[in-house]
């Protein structure tokens, strides 16, 4: 089991302290940095209201769903929180909080009513610590801290209204860290048919129906995602945009879709699960990106814009642009780069190892 741990220099003096797991590849995770301190309730506390201090600054009543503590990033390593409205997801990654578990509920309960109202707090794990939750969890996925839920969660964001899955879906149940990139799908999609690719729950298809497309084509393997995503569109039909749009769903492998011909769009979005889960698939994940990007660009038209994001924290931006770049160079098209992203402020990296999320765009001439 996962426990604390200091690291001393060679004159003793204290460096860091954190958590060791001897058994995972990160065997050491920072807390605290310099002077020794007692891990008490006030020091955590204080922690946890610098992390959500700076979400109060950043967003507003239209945006109601985002990402509270992003772990080691925020200075709780192995944890996440998410904030669905009333209803707020903790994941962890670590079997270091399992011991933990009261504490945080303590912390959560009296803190996170700065947002207003908490609904409900739900706790969640990843598959590698699921063995220690078991005398806990009775062969469940999630605990209900407080409160409870159906686990269907609807929030805002920039003003469209969203439905999180927070008992099953993946990740706390909603891709928030795409939040930007979706704001500026909604303002290239005026007048277009757009392909949303990896559509998971229809986040890009319904920015891009906001946006004026006048048809979105969303494409999944997974029905249960087809399914929420045609349910986001019915909570979003107050909008004559989203109401005007035609939105049609497809469950097919994406890579098995592009190779089909004959349709053509105005805007490609491609976003795809991690490719590379560690450095050794790597090379693969490139090979992968490359023929994704080539074969999404034979569906774009003359003007077409191409968007191609990559969530695969092995695959740096410095190896993802410039594929991307000479994979559109060899397709012998003319066509220029717009714009590249990374993460939005509530998914921020502090170190390079965090840095896992960016996106480029091109348009076609």
């Amino acid at each position: 089991m996962a426990g604390l741990a200091v690291i001393y220099d060679s004159s003793d003096k204290m460096l860091a302290l954190g958590i060791f797991d001897p058994k995972s590849p990160i065997a050491f995770r920072v807390l605290h940095l310099g002077r020794p301190v007692e891990l008490d309730t006030e020091w955590w506390c204080g922690r946890l209201k610098s992390s959500l201090d700076q979400r109060l600054k950043w967003f507003d009543r239209e945006t109601t769903g985002f990402r509270c503590i992003h772990g080691e990033n925020d200075g709780w390593p192995g944890l996440v929180l998410d904030r669905y409205a009333g209803c707020f997801v903790c994941k962890i990654y670590s079997p270091f909080w399992i011991d933990r578990i009261p504490l945080l509920k303590s912390l959560f309960s009296a803190e996170l009513n700065c947002f207003g109202t908490v609904d409900s707090i739900i706790l969640r794990w990843s598959r590698n610590i699921a063995p220690f939750m078991e005398p806990l969890a009775d062969g469940k996925t999630f605990i209900q801290l407080l409160g409870s839920t159906d686990g269907k969660a609807q929030f805002l964001e920039n003003g469209n209204m969203f439905e999180a899955d927070v008992f099953h879906g993946q990740k706390t149940g909603f891709f928030l860290d795409q939040r930007e990139n979706r704001k500026i799908v909604q303002g290239m999609s005026g007048g277009k048919k757009v392909l949303n690719c990896f559509s998971y729950s229809g986040g890009f298809s319904v920015y891009a129906a906001r946006g004026g497309a006048r048809e979105v084509v969303s494409v999944d393997t997974d029905e249960r995602a087809l399914t929420a995503a045609r349910r986001n569109f019915e909570l979003n039909r107050d909008d004559p945009q989203i109401r005007s749009a035609v939105h049609t769903t497809a469950r097919s492998d994406v890579f098995e879709f592009l190779k089909s011909a004959g349709q053509k769009f105005d805007l490609v979005i491609l976003d795809p699960p991690s490719m590379a889960s560690r450095e050794s698939d790597k090379d693969r994940a490139l090979n992968a990106y490359e023929n994704l990007i080539r074969s999404g660009a034979r569906f774009c038209g003359t003007g077409g814009i191409l968007v191609a994001a990559s969530c695969s924290a092995h695959v740096h931006k410095e190896d993802f642009f410039p594929l991307a770049l000479q994979t559109l160079k060899k397709t012998g098209r003319p066509f220029k780069e717009l714009l590249t992203t990374g993460h939005p402020q509530d998914h921020h990296a502090t170190f390079r190892e965090a840095e896992y999320l960016k996106a480029i765009y091109f348009k076609f001439q």
